[in-house]
């Protein structure tokens, strides 16, 4: 076989594997635009427009020798799933375990790409594509000192899930920062888990805005009222909410960051960045540092707590106002440590 017709014939069945078997939601059917996504190296460096061409020109061919099919012959775009008669060639071994290596391999595209590998984790510990990882075989560790849970009622837990799910309002005995109590009626939006506290978006009461944050762990005698439709919030959105920073949730603002690294630390920087446009340089000879980093990062309470975390393995160049920061946080713990 020459190596174009056998590198055809790697993309063929590499495609089969991506795509979802026969009979499958048109939801979870892939277009042209997913493929290309999760097949970038196989289609060379040339433009788009020209990979795209290459990728249909196979898709066609595949559809010639009904090897898949489409699921939504007159949609825009185009989805493709295996065909029957693909799956009749297998047993249903196979065809399990090519399905759900399939499934894997598209996602490890995409977390690789997005380098976001907890999702990856996460699915095969939900055994969610067939294959039986359990916790003896995997496991995701904490790379910060991780506090426990802040303890939590469980009928608050209940009564919140049930909410959400339900879309009802709720009623609760809320204990604010100064203990405080007063009784409230909410309407949760959505829930976040920031550390070891979970946070509830709600309305109080008859108000239209804003959207409060509540700690679960500050709710008592909660009571989820299944016959009250909880109030929307106008625009909300939790991304969004997010983003803006409501309680130190945020991105914070971008800021360009210069650092020098040594130490244990050289490593893992160079290999898990800060940024996708990390630049580094080596030190001089003489420097008590290995490499300087640049990079363009949000200016967060995380970022501040891992400076600080790596102690005189980093020394913040830039900007100066984050450097004086350090610079006095430093001082302050070297204060309290003056008698040793």
């Amino acid at each position: 076989m020459s190596n174009i017709h056998h590198n055809r014939f790697q993309r063929f069945k590499k495609i089969e594997s991506l795509l979802p078997a026969a009979g499958a939601a048109e939801a979870d059917c892939l277009d042209v635009t997913r493929l290309l996504g999760m097949l970038d190296e196989d289609y060379g460096k040339s433009d788009d427009t020209a990979r795209r061409r290459a990728l249909q020109r196979d898709l066609q061919q595949l559809l010639k020798d009904e090897r898949i099919a489409v699921v939504n012959p007159r949609g825009k775009p185009l989805r493709y799933q295996r065909s029957r008669r693909l799956e009749d060639d297998l047993t249903d071994d196979d065809l399990c375990w090519k399905d759900a290596i399939g499934h894997i391999q598209a996602l490890a595209t995409d977390v690789a790409r997005q380098r976001q590998l907890d999702r990856l984790w996460q699915r095969l510990l939900a055994n969610a594509d067939g294959l039986a990882l359990d916790a003896k075989r995997v496991r995701v560790l904490p790379d910060t000192l991780r506090l426990q849970s802040a303890v939590i009622d469980p009928r608050v837990l209940t009564a919140v899930i049930a909410a959400l799910a339900k879309g009802c309002a709720l009623d609760v005995v809320y204990e604010n920062a100064r203990g405080d109590s007063a009784r409230a009626r909410i309407h949760p939006q959505a829930v976040v888990q920031r550390g070891p506290i979970p946070y509830l978006f709600a309305l109080k009461n008859d108000e239209d805005a804003p959207v409060r944050l509540y700690a679960l762990h500050r709710m008592r005698a909660p009571t989820a009222l299944t016959q009250v439709p909880a109030r929307q919030a106008e625009g909300f959105d939790l991304d969004q909410a997010i983003a803006k920073g409501i309680a130190d949730f945020g991105p914070g603002k971008m800021i360009e960051l210069e650092l020098r690294v040594g130490g244990y630390l050289t490593d893992v920087i160079e290999n898990c960045r800060l940024s996708p446009d990390q630049e580094e340089e080596d030190e001089p000879d003489d420097s008590a540092f290995d490499i300087r980093i640049r990079a363009r990062v949000p200016s967060t309470g995380q970022l501040l707590r891992w400076i600080l975390g790596a102690g005189d393995n980093v020394e913040v160049l830039a900007p100066p106002d984050l450097r004086q920061t350090v610079a006095a946080q430093a001082a302050k713990m070297a204060g309290l440590y003056q008698d040793v």
